[in-house]
């Protein structure tokens, strides 16, 4: 295949937009034509370029004044760097390997610019323009509407997070809601500059622009893109949960908590950009979907029907058509329908036969043979744990789908029917806890008034007993932590190590170079937040009476910056984010057993802080991609992070005060704290009773350590099998911590969810992405975008204006059928092979403290 054919098969002389690029001064025309003489000569915020950068320019000349020699050596490492890479396609390493092989001069050049110097990705090169338009970021109105919707949302999301079920707005209705805001401002405010703070600055610097747009999202993404903040917990559980005085832990305590657990991840973010942000490899599907609505939103040039498979269209249209028709169906099995959510039609024929239920249920069952013996018809169902399986590449989708097979339709059966566990007295698949009886594990008969578990107590009652499914999820848990490790070390060890050692610009895309033109944020500056942010840690944990060592702060920390760059790594290339919560939690039940609060901080500390910084890391990532000066993205992060916490935590603690019987049973409005009574149940279990009473010697759940090991030597295998077999491309797609990833939200979901998010992206993400590559291209992440907010609006309407005032739908099978079932009807303990009664009890005869 000559050069030029590699170029027409992933689209490289296909342009990123439908226009040329657009010098300084023509936007400068336009601008004064559309603001009526307004003058273009406006401040900026931070590192404003000096000139327009050509991104075309900049390979063009790489290629043109490019030795064979050099450009050999450039290509050997390209490849080296990229042979285990899952989202390079075989065809890309096929070419280096011809033309360097025959040392094609000019093909040898031709692929540096295609390949080395711009993005090799097919994905990213659709929607991400290679050229910088010269126009204002840091302006007054983006950080306007940028802190009105950290405000407004950070406190809606905390207060609603107290109510269960919850309510969130996400990201992508902030997108969506500020774009018309900003074409607002930029009409009705004058066009007069002022100073601020020593800033000269223009109250209206033109047309609202996409720069603008990014600095907005970017704001509302630190501050609540991940949904409330996990301190909200923690706050929540010592103030309602805890029965002992808990009056030392007031606003001190919770702003130095809070600050600590959100600003260490953007400190740990930054100083990780080196290997997570500025690689082209990390291409952050996330990030694309975001940079691909912004440009539906600003940009409505119909598309090239020769690029697009006939389809000229524009993305906006596109985007209002998808998104008007995902609110519109999102009303029925969401509320009018709801057993579209769960069509489980097995289970309706036999309601009452537990092993139907327990096989075929999508709830507490393991929904075996779908899609045949049950569907969803509910996008929520679809993406509510991954994500959109639009974002996700084939591979992860087919890693995801071959481990849920295996081991949740072989597995769990197996163990069940086995009864390994004594799966003849549990469920099959549900993530509550029972004692040996097969109830709901009553956790106040075994904790003091302290909440330290009594031993006597304990031996008189039970047991922690766990249902397959679950006890599988933490072998599976283990399997992913451990495979991790071994998998970074043989996959992506050389390329982390060459990044460590390279100097500035030596491994510089395209975006990065235009990026430079910019003044660059310095590493000290995130180094210097890491360092204040780790003495509030130090301060909130050993300056009130959390029972948190010193050593278990060092040790939480030292988790989070670790596994950081692994777990990004696969979340860059994937879009799946593996979790630390149930590693955490067995360290620190290990560590510090008894101590409830401590488990609380220290899973914080550990695993959340990991997850902001990959938020953050993602955020960098679209401005990367968006060209947005970096010292505008940072000042806008930070301040967003640092209000979004007192938000959060001024409206907890307004509710904790103004809502009648919170956190209780009998709270107005059912402000219960669901899912906070969740994380602080897991808080005593984990922390009071720790992991030595499920997993250690003697313990019901001992065999699960096993997983450690085959998760560590798997990768070894798949990597030996690479090296062995060089010719079969296959094997390099195998991921074995994503396969053993699979569990990680089972339960409370099923393979039914899984599933359904593995078929639909692979039918867009291998399907049509392989025979409609044009239409892929253009459309595929505006899809995405478009069918997440209109779900989004359609449950933001539906809990304010239906269910919040208390209207539901009348009963009739389409809201009865699915609770009418062993498997939907709301009690798991029920969905069992075989019971016990009155003094009888199954499992172990006797266990100790």
């Amino acid at each position: 295949m000559s050069s030029k054919g590699i170029g027409k098969r992933f689209g490289f002389k296909r342009s990123n937009t439908n226009q040329d690029p657009i010098s300084v001064n023509e936007i400068t025309r336009e601008d004064s034509q559309t603001k009526n003489g307004s003058s273009s000569k406006t401040p900026v915020g931070h590192g404003q370029a000096e000139e327009i950068v050509d991104g075309e320019e900049i390979i063009e000349g790489v290629v043109r004044d490019i030795t064979e020699v050099e450009a050999n050596e450039r290509l050997r490492a390209w490849k080296k760097d990229h042979r285990w890479d899952p989202n390079m396609d075989d065809e890309a390493i096929e070419m280096v390997d011809a033309v360097t092989g025959a040392h094609d001069a000019k093909a040898e050049a031709q692929l540096v610019g295609d390949m080395v110097e711009n993005s090799p990705y097919p994905e990213v090169r659709a929607v991400v323009r290679n050229y910088d338009e010269d126009v204002p970021a840091s302006t007054i109105r983006a950080w306007t509407i940028g802190l009105f919707m950290t405000t407004i949302c950070s406190a809606v999301n905390a207060l609603f997070y107290l109510r269960y079920p919850t309510i969130s707005i996400g990201p992508y209705v902030v997108q969506l809601v500020s774009y018309p805001i900003g074409l607002g401002m930029a009409r009705v405010l004058p066009n007069k500059e002022i100073t601020l703070f020593g800033i000269k600055a223009n109250l209206n610097p033109g047309p609202f622009n996409i720069k603008e747009h990014v600095i907005i999202v970017a704001m509302a993404n630190a501050a609540f893109g991940g949904g409330t903040g996990y301190f909200v917990d923690t706050v929540v559980s010592l103030k309602k949960f805890y029965h002992f005085d808990t009056s030392q832990f007031g606003w001190g305590f919770n702003t130095l908590f809070a600050l600590s657990t959100q600003c260490l991840g953007f400190g740990l973010a930054g100083s990780v950009r080196k290997f997570l942000v500025e690689p082209a490899a990390m291409i952050w599907p996330g990030a694309l979907v975001n940079v691909g609505f912004m440009y539906a939103l600003h940009d409505h040039t119909p598309a090239i029907p020769s690029a697009t498979n006939g389809w000229s269209m524009t993305r906006y249209k596109w985007f209002m058509i998808c998104m008007i028709g995902m609110f519109v169906w999102s009303w029925f099995p969401d509320f009018i329908i709801p057993a579209f959510s769960y069509f489980a039609w097995v289970t309706w024929a036999k309601p009452n036969n537990v092993i139907v239920n327990q096989l075929f249920g999508q709830q507490t069952g393991v929904s075996l043979g779908f899609p045949f013996t049950g569907f969803t018809l509910d996008w929520a169902q679809i993406n509510s744990f991954y994500g959109s399986p639009l974002i996700s590449p084939w591979h992860a989708l087919a890693n995801t789908g071959v481990g849920i097979i295996f081991f949740g339709w072989i597995v769990v059966p197996a163990l069940q029917y086995s009864n390994v566990w004594y799966g003849q007295y549990l469920p099959i698949s549900q993530n509550g806890i029972f004692d040996n009886k097969g109830h709901t594990y009553n956790i106040s008969r075994i904790l003091t008034p302290e909440h330290v578990v009594d031993p006597q107590k304990y031996e008189e009652y039970s047991p922690l007993m766990l249902s397959t499914a679950f006890a599988l999820t933490y072998g599976m848990s283990f399997a992913t932590i451990a495979a991790l490790v071994s998998h970074t070390y043989l996959f992506q060890g050389a390329e982390i190590w060459r990044r460590f050692k390279s100097s500035k610009g030596e491994l510089d895309d395209v975006h990065m170079k235009i990026m430079r033109k910019y003044k660059l944020v310095p590493t000290w500056w995130y180094l210097a937040l890491l360092a204040v942010t780790i003495a509030f840690a130090f301060v909130s944990a050993l300056a009130y009476p959390t029972d948190m060592a010193w050593y278990s702060v060092i040790l939480s920390l030292v988790i989070a910056g670790v596994f950081t760059i692994p777990i990004g790594i696969i979340q860059a290339f994937t879009n799946i984010q593996l979790g630390l919560n149930v590693f955490t939690e067995f360290i620190i039940g290990y560590l510090q057993p008894g101590h409830p609060i401590a488990m609380m901080m220290f899973k914080t500390f550990g695993y959340i802080v990991m997850t902001q910084a990959l938020y953050f890391c993602q955020d960098l990532k679209l401005g990367h991609y968006m060209h947005v000066p970096q010292r505008s993205l940072f000042t806008a992060q930070l301040v967003a992070t640092v209000w979004s916490c007192f938000c959060q935590l001024a409206t907890v603690e307004w509710a904790m005060g103004a809502i009648k019987n919170v956190c209780t049973s009998a709270a107005a409005g059912s402000f219960n704290c669901g899912s906070i009574k969740t994380f602080y149940n897991a808080s005593v279990i984990w922390g009071a009773i720790g992991p030595k009473h499920l997993f250690s010697s003697g313990a019901v759940y001992q065999s699960l350590q096993y997983f450690w090991l085959a998760g560590f030597i798997s990768p070894f295998i798949v990597y030996g099998l690479a090296r062995i077999f060089p010719r079969v491309s296959l094997i390099r797609f195998i991921s074995m911590p994503i396969i053993f990833a699979c569990f990680s939200y089972v339960p409370p979901y099923s393979a039914m969810n899984i599933l359904s998010w593995v078929f639909v992206g692979y039918a867009f993400n291998r399907f049509i992405r392989n025979k409609y590559r044009g239409w892929w291209l253009e459309y595929n992440y505006i899809t995405s975008a478009a069918w997440d907010v209109g779900l989004a609006v359609c449950a933001i309407i539906i809990f304010f204006c239906v269910q919040l005032p208390g209207a539901s739908m009348p009963d009739y099978w389409g809201t009865t059928i699915v609770e009418t079932t062993l498997d939907g009807g709301g009690a798991a303990a029920g969905n069992v092979r075989q019971t016990v009664s009155g003094k009888e009890y199954f499992g172990p005869r006797t266990w100790k403290w």
